[in-house]
């Protein structure tokens, strides 16, 4: 069987921060990688990089690997995924007032790295409890 071309997915993200409440310190990374099955998806999450791959049923398989600009707690961070997407709700290590000034530790431009301007701060606690719901069922591999 040949290869499937492969892509970058598109990938939006947003965050909160908080000196005081880890619950409030929070990244939320949205991989859109439309008809990827979870069974077929790999999903590996570190404290410094978050890495998906996965074919599509439409003959395209998607991969990316972000390097983050600093560290997260993967064992408390958080997976949904759909089939037009994988939702992630990743703890950021440090408890800080900070944003972080961006996400990736390269600061060179990603073209498929969009900020997501659209979630604001009533609407990230339903995200995050929607990805909350899903995490017992969801795969995280952390990787030394």
């Amino acid at each position: 069987m040949p290869e499937l071309p492969k892509r970058f997915p598109e990938v939006t993200w947003a965050q909160r921060s908080s000196s005081s409440d880890a619950e409030r310190n929070y990244l939320y990374v949205n991989i859109k990688a439309a008809d990827v099955a979870r069974k077929e998806a790999s999903l590996k999450i570190t404290p410094t990089n978050v890495f998906f791959s996965g074919p599509s049923r439409k003959g395209v398989h998607y991969e990316v690997s972000l390097d983050l600009y600093s560290e997260i707690d993967p064992e408390n961070s958080k997976v949904n995924h759909s089939d037009r997407e994988v939702e992630l709700v990743l703890r950021k290590k440090e408890l800080k007032e900070e944003f972080w000034p961006r996400l990736l530790k390269s600061s060179e431009r990603a073209h498929y790295l969009k900020t997501d301007f659209d979630k604001d701060d009533e609407e990230m606690p339903e995200l995050e409890e929607k990805a909350g719901e899903s995490a017992k069922s969801a795969k995280i591999q952390e990787v030394s």
